[in-house]
């Protein structure tokens, strides 16, 4: 194992204790962001005090911040879909696509077509292209299967992408993403439970919207995540206010994602819940959603976290950075705010808080060396600041302009 000394960094991100598994966002602002150095040895961090290394690494001028967690992408997929992206932005409304057979059977008919070995030599690409931009542990869904053989296959992928990439990387069993032609929904849970019980995944999502599933069916996958041990997750209130939230905290959801549209009586029981809101700016800009109540969520300390929505449809966006710079312009957030959404916060919704997302004494040294300042993530929007990307104490990525900060000893 290398040992590695960031050495006089500008700032380093901190949180305001040890062993938080997650800070509810009206304590963002007791995140620190002070000069220092960090020091990796094993692959964890060991502490901060600078000392003799096999790697010395000028930071100055530099913030160092833990590795970003991306807690919601699609991965593995197939293909593309910009000529549906462009119909969209000449004034074609998303489910009028999707009713069309665009949107997800698209992606499903583009995945069934591609080679075992095409999704994945495509999915590692995108996943190195996460790493560059700072994202050192991600989730993959299933869900472009549209079928029980597909559904089973996609699981199986995602595993294979997950034992061939660098960062750690979960696998959620999105398995009632859409009701695939000749069924029902009520038809197709009965698959999706099947598919849960058999096939590994970490957890389980459902798209509650008026195309595809209702609250119903998201009682339902609560009970089945709840029978089998696994989180549940819920894309809920992103087209359309569906009233979701509440059914997604009774059955303990881990996380509601999108909220675009959620009615403001259920921000208080979401605040005070140990449920993210996992909000995903990059899919309300190329979806051209409404904005959620991020600022009112943050105020009455909900556990925020931002996301991707990394898939070929909606959000084709790897990059954490703009992501971060959309949460703090489009909702009025801090950098604080934006950076713990993307670290500690994410890590908690993925049952990686206490490896992951944090920089403390002990925890895998997933670290990010920034070009400048943090402040400049948001401010330079579309500039990936990240310098170098260490994961578990190993230098991975190192921008090529930056390559003369890293220096073996």
């Amino acid at each position: 194992m290398t040992s590695v000394c960031l050495r006089g960094a500008a700032q380093v991100l901190r949180p305001p204790e040890v062993g938080l598994p997650f800070l509810r966002h009206d304590r963002a602002a007791e995140l620190t962001l002070e000069p220092g150095d960090v020091v990796l040895d094993g692959g964890r961090i060991e502490g901060f005090s600078g000392g003799a290394a096999d790697v010395q690494v000028d930071a100055s001028g530099c913030a160092v911040l833990p590795g970003f967690v991306d807690c919601h992408t699609h991965l593995p997929f197939a293909g593309w879909r910009a000529e549906e992206y462009e119909r969209k932005v000449t004034g074609v409304p998303y489910d009028e696509i999707a009713r069309a057979g665009g949107g997800i059977a698209s992606s499903a008919r583009s995945f069934a077509e591609a080679s075992d070995a095409d999704v994945l030599a495509q999915a590692e690409a995108l996943a190195r292209e996460l790493l560059a931009h700072g994202t050192t542990a991600f989730e993959g869904k299933t869900g472009y299967g549209l079928s029980r053989d597909g559904e089973a296959r996609a699981a199986r992928l995602g595993r294979e992408l997950a034992a061939r990439v660098v960062q750690p990387m979960r696998v959620t069993g999105l398995f009632a993403h859409a009701v695939p032609p000749g069924f029902t929904a009520d038809a197709w849970m009965d698959e999706a439970e099947a598919l849960a019980r058999d096939c590994d995944v970490d957890a389980l999502d459902i798209f509650v919207e008026s195309f595809a599933f209702g609250n119903e069916h998201l009682a339902r996958m609560g009970a089945i995540a709840r029978d089998t041990g696994r989180a549940l997750r819920a894309h809920v209130e992103q087209l359309a206010t569906h009233r979701s939230v509440p059914v997604a905290l009774e059955w303990g959801a881990r996380s509601v994602d999108h909220l675009s549209l959620m009615h403001l009586d259920d921000v208080a029981p979401l605040a005070a819940a140990e449920c993210a809101a996992v909000l995903l700016p990059g899919a309300e800009l190329m979806n051209a959603e409404h904005a959620p109540p991020a600022r009112t969520l943050a105020d009455a300390g909900a556990i925020g976290v931002l996301a991707t929505d990394f898939n070929p449809g909606t959000s084709p966006i790897a990059s954490m950075p703009v992501i971060a710079g959309l949460a703090v312009r489009r909702y009025g957030w801090s950098v604080r705010e934006a950076l713990l959404a993307a670290t500690l916060n994410a890590a908690w919704v993925l049952g990686w808080s206490d490896e992951l997302g944090s920089l403390e004494p002990g925890k895998r040294a997933d670290v990010l060396l920034l070009d400048g300042p943090a402040g400049h993530v948001p401010y330079r929007f579309g500039h990936n600041p990240v310098a170098a990307v260490f994961a578990a104490g190993e230098p991975v990525w190192v921008r090529p302009d930056q390559a003369w900060r890293v220096r073996q000893t």
